[in-house]
């Protein structure tokens, strides 16, 4: 099986880590300490937020300001529409925010959610159907559905 790790630069750790947890994340003490939080999303995806000056120590290019610059959009599915804003309701609770507003497709719903360092998350439901067919094949099944 294979796991995935996000590492994230963080220029305050102990907020980053207070964020995390108020969205529901773990945190696995063996793999923290003063320069990195392993946060556990669940069995198989973690996120690594690291301080900036020790997440610049893996790479020779600069690190970007998240606030300033968009390097990568990590996207999470959620089980549900109403789990989709709970997760951002928590999110905005703990210091987060919401760069746009929520997108409404009708075979998938997301929302963005960006961290204290302007990390962004999106988090999204998408049906079962839409998943197995593609949205293309879902949405017209649902006009042909509509209009009958």
């Amino acid at each position: 099986m294979t796991k995935i790790f996000v590492n994230l630069p963080t220029s305050d750790l102990e907020r980053s880590k207070a964020f995390y947890t108020a969205l529901g994340c773990d945190i696995n003490p063996l793999f923290t300490d003063e320069n990195a939080a392993c946060i556990v999303w669940s069995d198989d995806v973690y996120f690594m937020v690291l301080t900036r000056e020790y997440f610049s120590t893996f790479t020779s290019k600069s690190v970007v300001d998240a606030k300033e610059s968009a390097q990568v959009l990590v996207a999470l599915s959620r089980d549900s529409r109403e789990d989709v804003d709970d997760v951002v309701g928590k999110g905005l609770a703990a210091g987060g925010a919401e760069p746009k507003p929520a997108q409404d497709y009708g075979f998938m719903y997301s929302r963005d959610l960006e961290d204290p360092d302007g990390n962004i998350l999106e988090f999204l439901y998408m049906s079962d159907e839409a998943a197995e067919q593609g949205p293309e094949a879902y949405m017209a099944e649902q006009g042909a559905t509509e209009s009958a």
